[in-house]
C-alpha cells in the first residue's frame, strides 16, 4: 500500500480494528446459517461476539427519521433488499437467500459489511443473482483509487448488473464511513442523471478515504417499498434481491478492510 500521511494512517489503523471485529463476527454468523435457526438467535450471537471484542453494534439504536433500529443485524430474506428485522418467529428455510448486514463501532470508528448467501440448495436463478451481485461489488471496488470519481464506481457496478438484465436499486446507496456510520459521499450503484446528480454529486476520491461500497440489486424491476415496520425494504414486484458490501480504503490498489 502507498504510504499515507500520519493522520490518515492513524485513522486507518482504527478503521482496521473495527473491520477486524466485524469480519470475525460475519464469518462466525455465516457458519450458523442453516435451516431452522431463527433470525433473532443470529442477532443475539452477533451482539455477544461484538461486545466480547470490546466493540459496539453500530446499527443497534441507530435513528433514521425518528425511528430507532433495535437490533444488531439486518437480516433480509428473498425479496427483502435491506434492513430486515430479526424475529424469534422467523426461521431460515431451505432454498431461501439471506442477506446479513452488520456494522461495528470500535475506538470511535465504524466498519460496515454485508453478504448474501443461499440456505441449502437454491435455484440456479438465485445462484446467478448472487454471483452477479458479488462480481459487481468487486468491480466497483476496483475503481476506488485516488483521483477517480464516485461515478466511476457507480458505472462499473451498473454496467455489470444491467448486462445480466438485473436492476440496481436507486433509493439506497453506499456511503463514506469513518468516525460516523454514514458520511459523505453517497456512493450510488448507478450513474445519476437529471435531478439525481444534485442528490449524488460526482466527488473525486481521495487517498485514505474510507467507503462502504454496497451493490443492492434485484432480479426484476428496481422499485422498492418499505414494510409497515418502517425499516424493511423489499422489492415492489416481489423479485429476489441481493446485497453485498465491504468497507474499503481508497488507495492504489484499493484496500478491502472487511471480510466475510
Amino acid at each position: 500500500m502507498a504510504l499515507l500521511p500520519t493522520i490518515v494512517t492513524s485513522a486507518w489503523s482504527k478503521l482496521e480494528q473495527a473491520a477486524r471485529v466485524l469480519s470475525e463476527v460475519l464469518q462466525r454468523i455465516r457458519k450458523e446459517l442453516r435451516p431452522g435457526v431463527t433470525t433473532l438467535e443470529l442477532d443475539a450471537l452477533a451482539e455477544e461476539l461484538i461486545r466480547s471484542a470490546g466493540a459496539e453494534p453500530a446499527f443497534k439504536g441507530y435513528v433514521v427519521d425518528g425511528k430507532r433500529y433495535p437490533y444488531t443485524l439486518c437480516i433480509s430474506i428473498n425479496h427483502e433488499v435491506v434492513h430486515g428485522m430479526p424475529s424469534a418467529e422467523r426461521r431460515l428455510q431451505e432454498g431461501e437467500i439471506v442477506s446479513i448486514d452488520c456494522g461495528v463501532r470500535k475506538n470511535g470508528y465504524y466498519a460496515d459489511a454485508a453478504f448474501t448467501v443461499g440456505i441449502g440448495q437454491i435455484s440456479p436463478e438465485a445462484e446467478q443473482l448472487l454471483r452477479v451481485a458479488e462480481e459487481a461489488l468487486w468491480l466497483g471496488i476496483e475503481q476506488a483509487t485516488p483521483g477517480r470519481r464516485v461515478y466511476d464506481i457507480a458505472a462499473a457496478i451498473q454496467r455489470h448488473v444491467e448486462r445480466h438484465r438485473y436492476s440496481v436499486v436507486r433509493e439506497l446507496t453506499g456511503h463514506g464511513i469513518g468516525r460516523r456510520l454514514h458520511e459523505a459521499p453517497s456512493v450510488p450503484n448507478f450513474v445519476p442523471t437529471g435531478s439525481w446528480r444534485w442528490r449524488f454529486p460526482n466527488e473525486r476520491l481521495r487517498e485514505g478515504q474510507a467507503l462502504a461500497i454496497e451493490p443492492m440489486i434485484t432480479a426484476g424491476l428496481p422499485e422498492v417499498r418499505v414494510a409497515p415496520d418502517g425499516w424493511t425494504v423489499y422489492t415492489a414486484d416481489g423479485s429476489l434481491a441481493a446485497h453485498f458490501e465491504h468497507t474499503v480504503l481508497v488507495a492504489n490498489p484499493p484496500q478491502v478492510l472487511t471480510q466475510w
